[in-house]
């Protein structure tokens, strides 16, 4: 069976991240499905999904050739260790938690598909400033950046503006229709 990539993207507040944990704890014990963690130039918080690593702890894995993907957004570099590459020569899906604009660059790749959760504008910036991490300043001008920015492509699209339960089983059934 062949494997393949699962890009996982969306707006911030979309709830990407909780729609993710959701599905990951559906399918925790799936042979054939697994959830990348990502490398991330910032600290993790609690719940995150990534392990921290310096700009210089990224520079030496890029230089090993210890990265199957890596990409940067708002100041910060991502990557994916080249371990989850293995895994999808071995037939393995595997979901990666990933940005807009890393998965238009990457669009058209066989070995690929894309899944888009997003939410309505006024529920992205409702959650927003209930997480508490920017200003209102800040949120006004990441909801413009949002605005400006085309979608990507996208295999799949969930809209997480209701029941966290009722996104995580449209992502958790996709995987699972693709996983065979």
């Amino acid at each position: 069976m062949r494997g393949c990539w699962i890009l996982v993207c969306g707006p911030s507040g979309a709830g990407k991240d909780s729609v993710l944990a959701w599905a990951q704890r559906a399918l925790h014990d799936h042979p054939r499905i697994c959830f990348a963690r990502r490398l991330v130039t910032r600290a993790p918080e609690p719940g995150c999904d990534h392990d921290e690593v310096n700009a210089a702890g990224m520079e030496a894995l890029r230089r090993r050739g210890g990265l199957a993907w890596e990409w940067q957004a708002h100041g910060l570099e991502y990557g994916v260790r080249s371990e989850y590459a293995e895994r999808v020569r071995a037939g393995e899906l595997v979901v990666v938690n990933g940005s807009r604009e890393h998965a238009r660059e990457q669009a058209g790749r066989p070995d690929l598909r894309c899944v888009l959760v997003t939410a309505p504008p006024r529920v992205l910036c409702a959650r927003l400033h209930s997480r508490g991490r920017e200003d209102s300043k800040s949120i006004s001008l990441r909801m413009a950046r949002n605005a400006g920015l085309p979608a990507p492509f996208a295999d799949r699209v969930i809209m997480n503006d209701g029941a966290l339960d009722a996104a995580g089983v449209q992502l958790r059934d996709y995987l699972k229709e693709l996983a065979g």
